[in-house]
């Protein structure tokens, strides 16, 4: 299951990353064969964020006059993305094998040690008490409401078991 996940997020933000770089390639040739549209294109940018034409058209050509800052400007302000933050796939492999085999020995403990319905009602206790551990730490970090993020947190992970669950069930798999 690690390994799996592992190489799905490997290839997700491998993926994101690289229609990112191609986005930012256009980009990069549009800038350098039509600089007049580009401007024009940033211009229009920063009218609609308030500025009057005049002083949009200004800020536009002063960042249009350095192409790499252009180039950075563009993606963030037409793209939405910061081209120095494009993320490191085998960073976030690494991140998603460790969570998820770190997320999955959780529940598995009481069976090291148990069996039958304590160790499932165990199991279920320390998941759902892991789960809201890492939505608070989540809320923390993120600087948001610690009982919405713990609650999604909870939501989202009570999902995945129902589901596991019912897929076993209609699979003929047992608990004991």
């Amino acid at each position: 299951g690690a390994v799996s996940m592992a190489a799905g997020e490997y290839v997700s933000l491998r993926a994101q990353a690289e229609l990112v770089e191609r986005e930012l390639e256009i980009e990069r040739i549009s800038i350098a064969e039509n600089p007049e549209a580009e401007t024009a294109e940033l211009a229009a940018i920063y009218i609609e964020r308030g500025l009057n034409p005049e002083q949009a058209r200004l800020v536009a050509t002063e960042l249009m006059s350095d192409p790499e800052v252009a180039l950075d400007v563009h993606a963030r302000e037409e793209l939405g993305v910061d081209p120095n933050q494009l993320g490191n796939p085998l960073t976030a492999a690494a991140a998603s094998f460790w969570s998820f085999s770190i997320g999955a020995l959780v529940p598995l403990v009481p069976w090291l040690v148990g069996s039958g319905t304590g160790a499932v009602w165990a199991s279920a206790g320390l998941g759902v008490g892991a789960s809201a551990a890492v939505g608070g730490l989540l809320a923390r970090l993120t600087e948001r409401s610690v009982v919405r993020t713990v609650v999604r947190q909870l939501v989202v992970a009570s999902g995945a078991c129902l589901a596991t669950y019912l897929i076993g069930g209609l699979l003929g798999a047992s608990v004991a």
